[in-house]
């Protein structure tokens, strides 16, 4: 099997998204079992409860928001539809992968909204989404596929709090798994007793832009997909997929 993964993207108005494009051809062109979106696909910063009352929250609009983020998906998905349906014409073996989105918490900010301001029910929720392609589970719900665990983060502790590094990651969970939410990527490897070989990975990010909040010591991180070659029960082979190098084959 071979599984995809696409860390966070934290779409939103005004940041360039053509590498979404270029990771569709790829994924479009190597034809993966299983496409996984880790989450934080919309940044959702007009819901963000730690700028509010700041200069900086101004002109923010949810509308806005969703429609950064579904155009930015329509992006990723037209090269993939598009070999789909050449494949049906020529009448080929269909490559039909699964497709599986793991609510972040950038998205999970309208479900805390509406549980905050009950006035919000029935006019925002994840309904608004262009999620209609993908198979969603709820924030921090993990996805099992063949051994291995998805979700946005892991958490260790009663608080919830997201595991620290990807070492922490195979020592709490005790099998391999894959997270986004951190902003840099990080891989850990063990061993069960049968010999099986796991693997704790913090997938980073895939966007083009800096976060104002990061500052200009901590932005500039490793930035691309993931390919998870023959996954096999717990087990797989990793490749990093750079966005550097998603430019360079798209352009």
């Amino acid at each position: 099997m071979r599984i995809a993964v696409i860390p966070d993207c934290q779409v939103k108005e005004g940041v360039p998204t053509e590498h979404l494009e270029w990771a569709g051809e790829y994924l479009a062109d190597k034809k993966p079992d299983v496409i996984v979106n880790i989450g934080d696909w919309w940044d959702m910063p007009s819901l963000s409860s730690y700028d509010k009352g700041k200069m900086s929250f101004e002109n923010r609009r949810y509308v806005k928001d969703v429609q950064a983020g579904n155009d930015a998906m329509d992006l990723l998905l037209a090269p993939i539809k598009k070999e789909i349906n050449r494949q049906k014409r020529n009448k080929k073996k269909q490559w039909r992968p699964r497709m599986v989105f793991t609510i972040g918490n950038h998205e999970h900010r309208i479900e805390r909204a509406v549980q905050a301001d009950a006035i919000l029910e029935d006019v925002i929720s994840y309904d608004d989404l262009n999620l209609s392609d993908w198979e969603v589970h709820s924030f921090l719900e993990p996805v099992v596929i063949e051994g291995v665990a998805f979700a946005h983060y892991f958490t260790s502790g009663v608080m919830g709090r997201p595991v620290s590094s990807a070492r922490a990651l195979l020592s709490k969970r005790m099998m391999s798994c894959v997270m986004g939410h951190v902003q840099d990527r990080d891989i850990a490897f063990g061993k069960r007793a049968d010999g099986t070989n796991l693997t704790g990975l913090f997938a980073g990010i895939f966007y083009q832009h800096s976060e104002d909040y990061l500052g200009a010591q901590n932005n500039g991180s490793w930035s691309g997909i993931w390919m998870l070659n023959e996954v096999k029960d717990g087990g797989f082979d990793e490749l990093p997929v750079s966005l550097k190098y998603l430019k360079e084959r798209g352009e």
